[in-house]
């Protein structure tokens, strides 16, 4: 029977009250999307979630407390203290209050390490996300011989929790990952899956055409399952025989799709990840004016993952030279209208590109806001802040410091390099655009 629920303001948000978030698994960091608080961390996580309320289930809940809630916060945790873990619960401390007599430069720095745990606390969030849609992709593939309609259900899972959490944000920052470690296999799709969504939905593709687009991503490369080892990453030394066994994993992708019961468009959005607008890809070379837009989004989004993240690292570019590249050489091979909102979304410095500001200090572009892309979020290489105290600039609040020039990252001091751990594989992921340093959620 269903007990009931109401709606209540954030600041009626108390310890022992019962909880449901109307969100999607990767839009909170809970365990799980329902449950009971119980501590002042807890509180504080929901009232950074951004929402206006919360839904919570009263006969679920603890009766309101008669003293002060404060204090009773204060009590259960001291009682947490002394019995420990217990049965292995995990118990979250509340921030302890600062100090009486906290003088300036304690303030500051007290103020400087929150920000720097709200700094990590975003990254690992985003790391985690991503890391379980790898664990998610590789179970699809575990499933696909002997459950193909449950490997379906799992990629619409994942999907559309991407997509509602995607459209759930009025404005989404590009976020650059930790170096991801793994088969490179895992990754791709993943990261295709990421950037044909934002694509999508900077260019106002539907919730119904964003599902197709994003399951046809995920599972644009499923077809490799089927090559020979040998040849199932592109190489250039193929010889012609190898090369058309290795173009036929886009014919084995189709057709797992159709035995997984998917949609005509989301298996055309997979025959059309290797197509060019100039008639130059394969398997059909068919010309752009036959292209799906979600073939478009896909075949560029491809395209650029696989230029930063090539089988062979040697022949990696950064995410600058990527998109530099893709607009001088290769402009008539993708739609110009997607190839704009791209370019748009990624900003001219995308996640990953190594820069140098106008002022000549080096830094690592982390994060860009889809909707102001010119001016991306920054780590910058200060050799009187120890690197893991650097706190992350955002340009859009500091107009003297913009970024002068991009460069390779072995073109930087030594120095530069090891404090700003330029990335040697670009994985990305998304959360809301804000800013931790005006009380808001992500970095």
């Amino acid at each position: 029977m269903d007990p009931g629920y109401d709606y209540i303001s954030l600041d009626k948000l108390r310890i022992g009250l019962y909880v449901e978030l109307q969100l999607g698994w990767m839009s909170h960091p809970f365990p799980k999307g329902s449950f009971k608080i119980s501590n002042q961390r807890q509180i504080d996580t929901l009232r950074s979630l951004g929402l206006d309320r919360i839904r919570c289930i009263p006969a679920r809940s603890d009766p309101a407390p008669l003293v002060d809630a404060d204090a009773a916060s204060q009590a259960d945790e001291a009682a947490d203290a002394m019995q420990g873990l217990g049965a292995g619960a995990l118990v979250e401390d509340a921030d302890p209050p600062p100090p009486a007599d906290e003088n300036p430069e304690q303030l500051r720095r007290r103020e400087h390490a929150a920000l720097i745990q709200a700094q990590n606390d975003s990254l690992a969030r985003c790391d985690k996300q991503f890391d379980a849609a790898i664990r998610q992709y590789r179970q699809v593939l575990d499933r696909i011989t002997h459950a193909p309609l449950d490997a379906a259900a799992l990629c619409g899972q994942l999907v559309n929790g991407l997509v509602g959490d995607m459209l759930g944000q009025s404005e989404s920052s590009i976020r650059l990952l930790s170096e991801t470690t793994g088969d490179r296999a895992w990754m791709h799709p993943v990261n295709v899956t990421v950037l044909s969504l934002l694509l999508g939905k900077a260019i106002g593709l539907s919730q119904q055409e964003l599902q197709g687009l994003g399951v046809a991503a995920f599972l644009h490369d499923v077809g490799k399952s089927r090559l020979p080892d040998r040849v199932r990453l592109a190489d250039v030394n193929f010889v012609p025989a190898e090369y058309r066994v290795y173009q036929s994993h886009v014919a084995h992708g189709v057709a797992i799709a159709m035995q997984m019961g998917l949609s005509a468009e989301v298996q055309r959005t997979i025959s059309e990840h290797h197509e060019m607008m100039d008639g130059s890809g394969f398997p059909r070379q068919m010309p752009g004016e036959e292209m799906h837009v979600a073939g478009k989004v896909l075949a560029l989004v491809n395209r650029y993952e696989n230029m930063c993240n090539p089988p062979r690292a040697s022949a990696a570019v950064t995410p600058h030279e990527a998109l530099s590249m893709i607009f001088s050489q290769m402009k008539d091979r993708f739609d110009i209208a997607v190839l704009a909102a791209f370019i748009r979304m990624m900003g001219v410095y995308p996640p990953g590109s190594v820069v140098q500001l106008s002022d000549g200090r080096f830094a690592l572009v982390v994060s860009v806001n889809s909707a102001r892309p010119l001016k991306p979020r920054v780590v910058v290489h200060e050799p009187t802040v120890p690197k893991e105290e650097a706190l992350i600039l955002n340009l859009e609040q500091a107009p003297s410091a913009g970024i002068r020039r991009s460069l390779r990252p072995d073109m930087l001091p030594r120095a530069a390099i090891d404090y700003l751990s330029p990335r040697l594989r670009i994985c990305y992921f998304f959360e809301q655009a804000s800013d931790p340093a005006r009380g808001e959620t992500a970095t």
